[in-house]
Formats: C-alpha cells, structure tokens, sequence
C-alpha cells in the first residue's frame, strides 16, 4: 500500500505516542480473581470448609491489591489467607504468613498439612517475638490480621483456684499498629476481620471474650495515621448476641464480624 510523505509521518507520530504513552496498570485483583484461587485443585479440605464463614472473595479485594504485590497476614496462624494471598498475587508477588510463637502453635497442625508434601504457592514463613514484627519501612503493598487484633489488648490471667485475676499487661497496641503503618507503602492498605463486641460491656470483659468493639478498632487503627476507606457487612451475623466468648460451641464459627479497609495515606 502506497503512502504519501504526510500520511507516513502521520504513522510515526501515532506509533511515537503509543510506545511513549503512560503504561496502563494491571488489574486490581476483584472477587472474580478470589473465586478462581479458591477453586483451584489441591486445597486443603480444612480450607474448603472455612470458605462460606470467611468469605474471602469479600474480604480480599478490600485490599486493592495487583498481581506482583508482596502482603503480609498478620499473625495468620495456620496459614488459610496465605496461601490464597500467594495465589492471588501470582508468581511474581508474594505471600508474608507473620506469626509469633502463639500463633503459630496455634495453627501448627494447618501449617503442618499446609507445608508438608504440597506447594502452598509463594509463601514467606515470617516467625518473630511477641509484637516485633520486623516487616521493614515501606516494603509491603498491603497487610491483614483475621480475627487477631483484639488479641493485642487482652490483659493476661491466670486461675488462681477461684477466679482469673490479671498476671500482666496488655501489649503496646501503639507500638504494634505503627510497626504495621511503617511497613506499608504510601496508598496500600490494611484490612481488619473481628470479633465484634458489645460496646455497652467493660472494655476488659469485651476483650476476655476475645472479641473487639469496631469503633474502638477503627480509632485505633487510625490514631497512628491510617485513613479509614471501606467496610464490608458480609461477615455479619445479627444472632450473636455478642455475649460469649468466641470459642464456645454455640457460636464458633459463626461470630458477628465486623470487615474494615484502611489505607495509608500517600502523602505521610
């Protein structure tokens, strides 16, 4: 085909700008991306299982997450959003399952089946002391802690043959959340999965029963600089009345949560 000098320059121009144009980002990854992690073969049964009560295909893409990002799961026990985080994030991305000793023994026996003789995709086993969580300053696209922060405020206690009385302090919650905020690059975000508690109970008593009450999580949250975005109710179950402790038989499992999104700000 025959082109005149000015259609010719016309093309290189339009090629110039093309290949010289903003680069357009990858997709977020949405509910669709999650469904399909979640319906791969080789899942552990236990995972499969935990799948309608967690709803992750909800709770995931509150973090605005692309494929490639590093995520760290904030004390994540036995490893279920881990391994779905490294799936979600690809090849490319990577998974950070953060325990202290607690948790990990806590979740020893899904680690075990999640470890042993499989490939939970590209996870980072990340096991520190205590609150230190040694996640570095800005190297993480985004962070979760499922059902786990409330754990931070409860006040330690030992039977002592009548009654449990205090034998400590709660931790630094302070310290804790500003280690998460320092980690998280400017625009990422953290999402929070709790126990909701009854805000017309003793703060100590909401906590014994190791849940949290969500106003109090999200002014925490935010009083070391992060930046409430989204919530979700889809974990929410108005049949718990709020009054028992999350390990009783009738309510295991199936707790009222409360699902929040925070993001750090980009200018900081």
């Amino acid at each position: 085909m025959y082109c005149s000098k000015r259609q010719l320059w016309s093309l290189l121009i339009l090629a110039s700008t093309v290949l010289s144009g903003p680069v357009l980002s990858a997709a977020e990854i949405d509910e669709a991306a999650v469904l399909a992690a979640m319906s791969k073969e080789g899942r552990l049964e236990a995972d499969i299982a935990r799948d309608s009560r967690s709803r992750p295909e909800v709770v995931i893409p509150l973090l605005h997450l692309e494929p490639g990002a590093k995520i760290v799961d904030i004390f994540g026990s036995g490893g279920y959003y881990s391994e779905l985080l490294a799936s979600v994030v690809g090849s490319e991305g990577e998974a950070w399952l953060h325990n202290n000793d607690g948790f990990e023994a806590w979740g020893i026996n899904g680690l075990t089946d999640r470890f042993d003789s499989r490939d939970p995709g590209n996870i980072l086993r990340h096991t520190r002391s205590g609150i230190n969580l040694d996640l570095g300053t800005e190297t993480l696209d985004g962070a979760i802690i499922v059902m786990a922060l409330h754990d931070i405020y409860v006040i330690p206690k030992r039977y002592n043959g009548e009654k449990y009385v205090p034998v400590g302090r709660p931790a630094n919650a302070n310290y804790f959340l500003d280690q998460i905020y320092q980690a998280l690059k400017p625009g990422s975000r953290f999402v929070v999965v709790e126990h909701a508690g009854d805000a017309a109970m003793d703060s100590e008593e909401v906590f014994d029963l190791h849940r949290m009450v969500e106003s109090l999580a999200r002014s925490e949250v935010e009083s070391v600089g992060f930046r409430f975005a989204e919530s979700s109710d889809a974990l929410r179950n108005p049949n718990d009345d709020r009054s028992m402790i999350v390990f009783d038989s009738d309510i295991k499992g199936k707790t009222d949560r409360f699902v929040l999104s925070f993001e750090k700000p980009q200018n900081n």
